[in-house]
């Protein structure tokens, strides 16, 4: 239910409303600022960052030997030029997903496949030798094959 109050107390209110509300904003778009200024730089290790950039530049010296606009490459990935002139740029923000179709128009996607082979994951086969039992012994049942 709707009661009377004194009209100073009703204007008091409303601003004070307004200023905690303007307050909130001011302290929004700060924060959205200071997210968009540090996205994914701050978080990566600057060896990974260095790695990024690299794949950026041998992206771009890839397309260039062939002869590919950035717009041809763009369309070709299915980006716009400003995504893909991200990824010559190393730009870690871009998805793995369009890295991967870059490679794939340029004819590099095979190293993709070799990324993490278990085959070549050197850590990976000493952690495995480490698990091996010191000995086997045979059971005293016989199993089925």
């Amino acid at each position: 239910m709707y009661t009377l109050r004194p009209s100073g107390v009703n204007s008091r209110l409303s601003l004070s409303l307004g200023l905690i509300k303007w307050t909130l904003s001011l302290i929004r778009s700060s924060l959205y600022n200071l997210m968009k200024a540090t996205r994914n730089k701050s978080v990566l290790p600057m060896r990974l960052r260095r790695s990024i950039s690299k794949l950026g530049a041998d992206v771009a010296v890839a397309r260039r030997k062939r002869s590919l606009t950035i717009g041809m490459m763009a369309e070709r990935i299915g980006v716009h030029k400003n995504t893909y002139m991200k990824i010559e740029k190393g730009d870690p923000s871009v998805a793995f997903g369009i890295y991967a179709m870059a490679l794939f128009v340029l004819g590099l996607s095979e190293a993709l496949t070799a990324l993490a082979d278990p085959g070549r994951d050197d850590t990976g086969l000493l952690l495995d030798a480490d698990h091996l039992p010191k000995r086997v012994r045979a059971s005293k049942e016989p199993r089925p094959l």
